[in-house]
């Protein structure tokens, strides 16, 4: 279970303050699949960085009682002078699972071939976002973080990665953002539509999908 209570977050642009967490309070049940819809720029990204300890709040708190993942498919952890294998390796140390797993795991999802064993600074977008997801997948978490994960790279990595996400979010909980609707009703419960800063509860993800087209048409 993840618990936000009393959450604040405000960016500024140019001295133009544009607050996107108003006194949130939010909670995320153990083994379910919450979605997360608002119109760009609204905090999605935002949330699930909060979420992730990739963020701070300007106030407020995060609690879970579970493992979360970083944002699946994030790579900005990653050093750019490692190799993709070599960030695996290190990623594996610090999250305390096996290495040569880990691994080859990643190998032989994001198929790289001699890539791998490459600099991460010499990467295309698409390697990057293969090496990301394939990390992230490879480790076990009570709750996965989704952003926009399987939008990225070409049509067999996309079905690939939207098949693995499907296995991983049977097994585990997830808070997904996507712009696809059909993926999100597919394999979320829930879900949460952001608007102004104010978050909305939806048990049905159906409800929270209708309600934030409907927001999007009027606004």
């Amino acid at each position: 279970m993840i618990e936000v209570r009393n959450l604040w977050k405000t960016y500024y642009v140019k001295g133009v303050g544009k607050t996107v967490a108003k006194d949130l309070n939010l909670t995320f049940p153990t083994g379910k699949s919450v979605g997360l819809f608002g119109r760009n720029g609204a905090g999605k990204s935002t949330l699930l960085r909060m979420i992730a300890g990739v963020e701070d709040p300007d106030s407020g708190s995060i609690r879970s009682d579970g493992t979360i993942s970083w944002p699946v498919g994030f790579a900005g952890s990653f050093h750019a002078d490692l190799t993709g294998a070599q960030n695996t390796r290190f990623v594996a140390r610090v999250y305390g699972v096996d290495t040569d797993e880990l691994v080859a795991y990643v190998q032989d999802f994001a198929k790289l071939g001699v890539h791998f064993h490459a600099p991460f600074r010499t990467y295309s977008s698409g390697m990057r976002s293969r090496l990301a997801f394939g990390v992230s997948m490879g480790i076990k978490f009570d709750t996965y973080l989704v952003d926009e994960v399987t939008s990225v790279g070409d049509a067999a990595f996309r079905k690939r990665s939207t098949t693995l996400l499907q296995q991983r979010v049977g097994e585990s909980a997830a808070i997904v953002v996507s712009h696809s609707m059909n993926l999100m009703e597919e394999i979320c419960d829930a879900g949460v539509v952001l608007v102004g800063g104010r978050a909305s509860w939806f048990d049905d993800v159906k409800d929270a999908i209708e309600f934030h087209e409907s927001t999007m048409n009027a606004q």
